[in-house]
Protein backbone atom coordinates (compact mmCIF):
# COMPACT_ATOMS: atom_id res chain seq x y z
CA UNK A 1 0.00 0.00 0.00
CA UNK A 2 1.50 3.21 -0.87
CA UNK A 3 2.05 5.91 1.44
CA UNK A 4 0.40 9.41 0.59
CA UNK A 5 2.84 11.72 -0.43
CA UNK A 6 2.62 14.83 1.89
CA UNK A 7 3.25 18.17 0.43
CA UNK A 8 7.52 19.04 1.21
CA UNK A 9 6.08 22.41 3.43
CA UNK A 10 3.99 19.91 5.90
CA UNK A 11 7.40 17.42 5.56
CA UNK A 12 9.37 20.17 6.46
CA UNK A 13 7.64 21.51 9.26
CA UNK A 14 7.28 17.69 10.31
CA UNK A 15 11.37 17.15 10.16
CA UNK A 16 11.98 20.28 12.04
CA UNK A 17 9.67 18.77 14.45
CA UNK A 18 11.47 15.70 14.98
CA UNK A 19 14.47 17.31 15.36
CA UNK A 20 14.11 19.73 17.40
CA UNK A 21 11.87 17.53 20.03
CA UNK A 22 15.15 14.35 19.39
CA UNK A 23 18.26 16.19 19.85
CA UNK A 24 21.40 14.01 19.66
CA UNK A 25 19.07 11.29 18.12
CA UNK A 26 19.83 9.61 14.55
CA UNK A 27 17.05 9.58 12.35
CA UNK A 28 17.45 7.33 9.45
CA UNK A 29 16.45 8.64 5.70
CA UNK A 30 15.39 5.55 4.60
CA UNK A 31 12.91 5.32 7.30
CA UNK A 32 11.59 8.67 6.42
CA UNK A 33 11.74 8.36 3.00
CA UNK A 34 9.01 4.94 3.78
CA UNK A 35 6.89 7.46 6.22
CA UNK A 36 6.68 10.47 3.52
CA UNK A 37 6.70 8.42 0.45
CA UNK A 38 9.79 10.84 -1.25
CA UNK A 39 13.02 9.52 -2.07
CA UNK A 40 15.48 10.28 -0.11
CA UNK A 41 17.39 12.39 -2.57
CA UNK A 42 14.79 14.92 -1.63
CA UNK A 43 14.71 13.99 2.05
CA UNK A 44 18.60 15.05 2.26
CA UNK A 45 17.89 18.64 0.28
CA UNK A 46 15.00 19.13 3.45
CA UNK A 47 17.54 18.09 5.85
CA UNK A 48 20.34 20.31 4.11
CA UNK A 49 17.82 23.37 4.28
CA UNK A 50 16.80 22.35 7.65
CA UNK A 51 20.34 22.68 8.92
CA UNK A 52 21.05 25.62 6.87
CA UNK A 53 18.44 27.50 8.54
CA UNK A 54 19.59 26.03 12.56
CA UNK A 55 22.88 27.46 11.57
CA UNK A 56 21.99 31.27 10.62
CA UNK A 57 19.93 30.96 13.93
CA UNK A 58 22.55 29.91 15.77
CA UNK A 59 20.48 26.94 17.71
CA UNK A 60 22.73 24.63 16.55
CA UNK A 61 23.66 21.81 13.29
CA UNK A 62 22.56 18.76 11.38
CA UNK A 63 25.55 16.46 11.33
CA UNK A 64 24.90 13.43 8.53
CA UNK A 65 26.21 10.25 9.22
CA UNK A 66 27.28 7.65 6.03
CA UNK A 67 26.73 4.08 6.09
CA UNK A 68 23.78 1.23 6.52
CA UNK A 69 23.92 2.38 10.13
CA UNK A 70 24.19 5.99 9.27
CA UNK A 71 21.53 8.78 9.24
CA UNK A 72 21.21 12.78 10.37
CA UNK A 73 21.34 14.05 13.60
CA UNK A 74 20.53 17.48 15.22
CA UNK A 75 22.80 18.72 17.52
CA UNK A 76 21.88 21.81 19.53
CA UNK A 77 24.30 24.54 20.05
CA UNK A 78 24.28 28.22 21.14
CA UNK A 79 25.89 31.38 19.20
CA UNK A 80 28.48 33.40 20.93
CA UNK A 81 26.39 36.90 20.55
CA UNK A 82 23.36 34.84 21.96
CA UNK A 83 25.31 33.26 24.99
CA UNK A 84 26.66 36.71 25.32
CA UNK A 85 23.51 38.41 25.42
CA UNK A 86 21.97 36.49 27.75
CA UNK A 87 24.73 36.51 30.30
CA UNK A 88 24.59 40.46 30.32
CA UNK A 89 20.44 39.77 30.92
CA UNK A 90 20.79 37.67 33.44
CA UNK A 91 23.41 40.14 35.22
CA UNK A 92 21.01 43.28 34.69
CA UNK A 93 18.48 40.92 36.72
CA UNK A 94 20.58 39.45 39.27
CA UNK A 95 22.45 42.63 40.20
CA UNK A 96 18.81 43.80 42.52
CA UNK A 97 20.24 44.94 45.95
CA UNK A 98 16.89 43.52 46.75
CA UNK A 99 17.83 39.61 45.73
CA UNK A 100 20.63 39.76 48.85
CA UNK A 101 20.77 37.25 51.33
CA UNK A 102 22.24 36.64 54.81
CA UNK A 103 25.84 34.65 54.92
CA UNK A 104 26.93 36.18 51.28
CA UNK A 105 24.25 34.31 49.17
CA UNK A 106 22.16 35.98 46.27
CA UNK A 107 18.36 35.10 45.70
CA UNK A 108 17.97 33.27 42.67
CA UNK A 109 15.19 30.97 42.71
CA UNK A 110 13.00 32.99 40.49
CA UNK A 111 15.11 32.30 37.71
CA UNK A 112 15.61 28.81 38.35
CA UNK A 113 12.21 28.97 37.70
CA UNK A 114 11.55 30.93 34.34
CA UNK A 115 11.29 28.54 31.71
CA UNK A 116 12.60 31.16 29.33
CA UNK A 117 16.08 31.26 31.01
CA UNK A 118 16.07 27.21 31.51
CA UNK A 119 15.70 26.86 28.06
CA UNK A 120 18.52 29.36 27.06
CA UNK A 121 20.92 27.94 29.86
CA UNK A 122 20.02 24.81 28.58
CA UNK A 123 21.41 25.43 24.84
CA UNK A 124 24.29 26.89 26.36
CA UNK A 125 25.31 24.05 28.42
CA UNK A 126 24.66 21.90 24.96
CA UNK A 127 27.65 24.12 23.33
CA UNK A 128 29.80 23.54 25.83
CA UNK A 129 29.30 19.98 26.84
CA UNK A 130 28.46 18.45 23.49
CA UNK A 131 26.48 14.77 24.52
CA UNK A 132 28.53 12.82 22.86
CA UNK A 133 31.29 13.82 25.23
CA UNK A 134 29.37 12.57 28.30
CA UNK A 135 26.61 9.96 29.49
CA UNK A 136 24.27 11.55 31.84
CA UNK A 137 24.00 14.87 34.05
CA UNK A 138 24.21 14.40 37.22
CA UNK A 139 22.89 17.02 40.35
CA UNK A 140 22.04 16.90 43.96
CA UNK A 141 19.09 18.32 45.56
CA UNK A 142 17.07 20.91 45.63
CA UNK A 143 18.17 23.74 43.28
CA UNK A 144 20.30 22.38 40.96
CA UNK A 145 17.62 20.32 39.41
CA UNK A 146 16.08 22.99 37.14
CA UNK A 147 19.28 23.45 35.58
CA UNK A 148 20.06 19.89 35.54
CA UNK A 149 16.31 19.08 33.41
CA UNK A 150 17.27 22.54 31.59
CA UNK A 151 20.21 20.94 30.28
CA UNK A 152 18.31 17.39 30.04
CA UNK A 153 15.88 18.52 27.30
CA UNK A 154 18.47 19.97 24.93
CA UNK A 155 21.15 17.73 25.11
CA UNK A 156 18.13 14.58 25.46
CA UNK A 157 20.24 12.98 28.29
CA UNK A 158 19.09 11.49 31.64
CA UNK A 159 19.35 13.37 34.74
CA UNK A 160 20.70 11.66 38.02
CA UNK A 161 19.57 13.53 41.57
CA UNK A 162 21.59 12.85 44.37
CA UNK A 163 19.44 13.33 47.96
CA UNK A 164 20.61 14.60 50.88
CA UNK A 165 18.67 12.34 53.08
CA UNK A 166 18.06 8.19 51.70
CA UNK A 167 14.56 7.78 49.90
CA UNK A 168 13.26 4.32 50.34
CA UNK A 169 11.71 4.54 46.98
CA UNK A 170 15.14 4.39 45.62
CA UNK A 171 16.15 1.26 46.60
CA UNK A 172 19.35 0.27 47.49
CA UNK A 173 21.34 3.35 47.93
CA UNK A 174 25.55 4.65 48.06
CA UNK A 175 25.79 6.77 50.44
CA UNK A 176 29.05 9.03 51.50
CA UNK A 177 30.34 12.02 53.90
CA UNK A 178 31.38 15.02 52.32
CA UNK A 179 32.69 18.17 53.10
CA UNK A 180 30.29 21.42 53.05
CA UNK A 181 33.00 23.78 51.12
CA UNK A 182 31.31 26.77 52.24
CA UNK A 183 30.69 26.01 56.26
CA UNK A 184 32.92 23.04 56.50
CA UNK A 185 30.54 20.91 58.21
CA UNK A 186 29.96 17.27 57.47
CA UNK A 187 26.79 16.54 55.11
CA UNK A 188 25.84 12.81 53.44
CA UNK A 189 25.02 12.47 49.76
CA UNK A 190 23.32 9.47 48.52
CA UNK A 191 22.76 7.76 45.16
CA UNK A 192 20.60 4.94 44.17
CA UNK A 193 22.97 2.03 42.94
CA UNK A 194 20.62 1.72 40.27
CA UNK A 195 20.78 5.44 38.49
CA UNK A 196 24.72 5.24 36.83
CA UNK A 197 25.96 2.53 34.99
CA UNK A 198 30.07 1.44 35.77
CA UNK A 199 32.00 3.30 33.31
CA UNK A 200 29.93 5.79 32.56
CA UNK A 201 30.69 9.60 31.62
CA UNK A 202 29.21 11.93 34.02
CA UNK A 203 28.21 16.09 33.82
CA UNK A 204 27.98 17.70 37.12
CA UNK A 205 25.44 20.49 37.61
CA UNK A 206 24.84 23.10 40.46
CA UNK A 207 22.97 26.74 41.10
CA UNK A 208 26.09 27.75 43.28
CA UNK A 209 29.83 27.44 44.06
CA UNK A 210 31.47 28.72 46.43
CA UNK A 211 33.92 26.48 48.43
CA UNK A 212 33.50 23.46 46.05
CA UNK A 213 32.53 20.98 48.85
CA UNK A 214 29.32 19.87 46.80
CA UNK A 215 30.97 19.63 43.53
CA UNK A 216 33.78 17.49 45.32
CA UNK A 217 30.93 15.27 47.09
CA UNK A 218 29.37 14.23 43.86
CA UNK A 219 32.61 13.77 42.08
CA UNK A 220 33.86 11.33 44.93
CA UNK A 221 30.14 9.98 44.72
CA UNK A 222 30.90 8.59 41.07
CA UNK A 223 34.17 7.12 42.19
CA UNK A 224 31.97 4.53 43.97
CA UNK A 225 30.38 3.75 40.76
CA UNK A 226 33.21 3.86 38.76
CA UNK A 227 32.00 6.58 37.03
CA UNK A 228 34.47 9.73 35.44
CA UNK A 229 33.03 13.48 35.94
CA UNK A 230 34.19 15.38 32.77
CA UNK A 231 32.93 18.70 33.75
CA UNK A 232 30.63 20.45 36.15
CA UNK A 233 28.62 23.55 35.59
CA UNK A 234 27.11 26.04 37.56
CA UNK A 235 24.90 29.33 37.23
CA UNK A 236 27.16 31.09 39.41
CA UNK A 237 30.25 30.90 41.56
CA UNK A 238 31.46 33.17 44.26
CA UNK A 239 34.91 33.61 46.02
CA UNK A 240 35.68 30.81 48.46
CA UNK A 241 37.11 32.51 52.27
CA UNK A 242 39.52 29.50 52.38
CA UNK A 243 40.56 26.32 49.89
CA UNK A 244 38.20 25.68 47.44
CA UNK A 245 37.79 21.87 47.20
CA UNK A 246 37.07 21.51 43.45
CA UNK A 247 37.91 24.17 41.15
CA UNK A 248 37.19 21.82 37.19
CA UNK A 249 34.50 23.94 36.38
CA UNK A 250 32.42 26.43 34.04
CA UNK A 251 30.10 29.28 35.18
CA UNK A 252 27.94 31.18 33.69
CA UNK A 253 28.13 34.03 36.30
CA UNK A 254 30.42 35.20 39.15
CA UNK A 255 29.59 36.95 42.33
CA UNK A 256 32.21 39.79 42.24
CA UNK A 257 31.12 41.64 45.56
CA UNK A 258 28.65 41.38 48.25
CA UNK A 259 28.15 44.11 50.52
CA UNK A 260 25.21 42.77 53.57
CA UNK A 261 25.57 46.49 55.70
CA UNK A 262 25.44 48.58 52.07
CA UNK A 263 23.03 46.58 50.20
CA UNK A 264 25.20 46.54 47.16
CA UNK A 265 26.63 43.55 45.04
CA UNK A 266 28.62 43.57 41.54
CA UNK A 267 27.82 40.53 39.44
CA UNK A 268 30.29 39.89 36.32
CA UNK A 269 30.13 36.87 33.76
CA UNK A 270 31.83 33.26 35.18
CA UNK A 271 34.70 31.77 33.24
CA UNK A 272 32.06 30.71 30.64
CA UNK A 273 33.53 32.45 27.45
CA UNK A 274 36.90 31.63 28.40
CA UNK A 275 36.06 28.08 28.40
CA UNK A 276 33.56 28.44 25.41
CA UNK A 277 33.81 25.95 22.11
CA UNK A 278 31.92 27.83 19.19
CA UNK A 279 31.96 24.06 17.66
CA UNK A 280 31.70 20.51 19.05
CA UNK A 281 34.23 18.34 18.02
CA UNK A 282 32.51 15.94 16.34
CA UNK A 283 35.58 13.74 15.20
CA UNK A 284 35.19 11.41 17.87
CA UNK A 285 31.40 10.44 17.13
Amino acid sequence: MSVPKKRRSTRMIELTRAFLESPNTLFSLTEWADTYGSAKSSLSEDVAMIKTTFETQGIGTVVTFAGAQGGVMYVPSMAFSQAHSLVVSLIQKVEDPSRILPGGYVYLTDLLGDPYVLRQIGRLVAALFPAHTFDVIMTVETKGIPLAYAASYALNRRVVIARRDSQITEGSLVTINYVSGSNRHIQTMSLSRRMVPEGARVLIIDDFLRGGGTLKGMSDLLKEFRATPIGAFVLMEAESEGVRLYDDHISLLRLNMLDDTHQTLKVEAGNVFSRWKAEADYDRL
